[in-house]
């Protein structure tokens, strides 16, 4: 269930522009529901799928798969189903293999498990690893 509901191509030219050209930087005629119900509002649309595309479409200094895999880590440990499903079938359109899946699980596990203990310790920051101290 929603909070605002889905926009189609037909509804607004401005959010019909955004759709044509996540169509065109993706090569796709899909559209997600993401992009469907963020079309609420045409401006929010346009300046979220500007800043998707500069980061996640366009070549940048981290490979595609490589950024779809920390988008999932982000979206596991944000509780967001909707982005680990959806970046989850990105990397493996790129390539994630099960092996990759499982040890990028593990590494997120392990991670969270860490955060939560150094959390709970209140564990100072070492010296080395402050730029200002250095």
């Amino acid at each position: 269930m929603s909070t605002v509901r889905m926009i189609f191509d037909e509804d607004n030219p401005q959010v019909k522009d955004v759709y044509q050209d996540i169509r065109d930087s993706r090569n796709t005629k899909y559209i997600g529901n993401f992009w469907r119900y963020l079309a609420f509002d045409p401006l929010l649309l346009k300046n979220v799928w500007n800043d998707v595309k500069n980061l996640m479409v366009k070549e940048t200094q981290i490979d595609k798969k490589t950024k779809e895999m920390i988008y999932m880590a982000v979206s596991i440990t944000n509780n967001c189903s909707y982005c680990t499903h959806s970046h989850t079938a990105s990397a493996k359109k790129l390539g994630m293999t099960l092996e990759e899946h499982s040890e990028f699980l593990s590494i997120v596990g392990l991670a969270a498990k860490t955060n939560q203990i150094v959390n709970g310790l209140q564990v100072p920051i070492d010296e080395v690893f402050d730029e200002d101290a250095k």
